[in-house]
């Protein structure tokens, strides 16, 4: 583990910074390239990554700081110390309003943005793991337990590295979705299934994490993770159901006149009687 790359003039470059703002560049390309096969600007793909990541860090730490305010300490306000579901909440409020003052369809950019979170929540995840920030798993006597001696938070124990196993499964879900917004369904149905998929992730790691329990035996973030399955459950029945509305019959018939109108009369003509000619004009 290495907590800190280098030092340029006294200052410390952190492991934990640098993986963030690679996984905000990574990030913007995945977005770019998403935006365009859209038909959108990568500019605007440029610029909600940059006010969502700068205001999902925002988010995360004053989540961090409301969760520790009974013991907090000058550590807390470095440059370590973020709360993930914070930071999300930040992101997205910062992303919709960079859609709303471009004027992006929002339900397009939600499901372009999904696979590039799921890939920078893994680097960032890897990044917490070089670093030591403490995000370990419990003790374990697995092959790939390990211990972390030089981290932030020290451990001589071999633990469940737990940060790469949400790194893992991030890269899972990123490729999950990928395939999913290739295929032709309606808006928001990335959206749905990243928040049902990370939901069950984080569920099952927290087993594995030394979070304390929160409410019926589960952690805060076990509590956040059902709410997220809950609501992508939700929103992905939703979709499904108004897309079967629109492919109806009823909806689907081309306008024009009432069917009623287009009737056309069928009598023969040879029952009208044998014609005659009076004049060089035809008459019945």
């Amino acid at each position: 583990m290495q907590p800190v790359l280098f030092s340029i003039l006294g200052i410390d470059v952190q492991t934990y910074g640098v993986s963030k703002a690679i996984a905000a560049v990574v990030a913007a390309v995945i977005l770019a390239r998403a935006f365009r096969r859209h038909g959108l600007k990568k500019d605007d793909a440029h610029a909600l990554v940059l006010w969502a990541t700068v205001w999902g860090f925002g988010g995360a730490k004053i989540y961090y700081l409301l969760e520790n305010v009974r013991d907090l300490t000058l550590h807390d306000f470095s440059g370590m110390g973020f709360t993930w579901y914070g930071g999300l909440l930040g992101g997205m409020t910062a992303a919709l309003v960079v859609v709303r003052r471009r004027h992006l369809p929002a339900a397009t950019v939600a499901d372009a943005a999904m696979v590039p979170l799921s890939v920078a929540y893994a680097i960032g995840r890897v990044g917490c793991w070089l670093s030591g920030d403490g995000t370990y798993g419990k003790p374990t006597s697995l092959p790939w337990g390990m211990s972390v001696p030089s981290g932030v938070v020290p451990t001589e124990v071999a633990v469940h590295p737990t940060a790469l196993y949400e790194a893992a499964g991030a890269l899972v879900i990123a490729s999950l979705l990928w395939a999913l917004g290739r295929r032709q369904f309606p808006p928001l149905t990335v959206v749905a299934g990243y928040l049902v998929l990370s939901g069950v992730a984080r569920f099952w790691v927290e087993f594995l994490r030394t979070n304390e329990p929160a409410l019926l035996g589960l952690t805060q973030p076990q509590l956040w993770s059902i709410a997220s399955v809950g609501v992508g459950l939700v929103l992905g029945v939703t979709v499904v159901r108004r897309a079967r509305s629109r492919n109806t019959p009823e909806n689907t018939r081309t306008p024009g006149r009432p069917e009623s109108s287009l009737k056309v009369d069928a009598t023969p003509v040879d029952s009208v009687g044998p014609a005659t000619h009076t004049g060089g004009v035809s008459t019945p």
